[in-house]
């Protein structure tokens, strides 16, 4: 099973979707490095999906 995050603006609108990673350590590994540079996208919080399943989220990528 692939494992994506859905990006998503503050108020929960649906802004894109990662790449599909082949475990969910991949995905996580990517969104520790890549945080800075989706903010600045002006994305606010992620969501992790295994599939179709939602796994945990939002996720702020705000330091609050």
């Amino acid at each position: 099973m692939n494992w994506r995050w859905t990006y998503e603006n503050a108020d929960g609108g649906e802004l894109g979707t990662s790449h599909d990673f082949p475990s969910r350590s991949d995905a996580e590994t990517f969104i520790g490095m890549e945080f800075e540079e989706l903010l600045g996208r002006g994305i606010d919080q992620v969501r992790l999906f295994e599939g179709d399943t939602e796994v945990y989220g939002p996720m702020s990528l705000h330091a609050d």
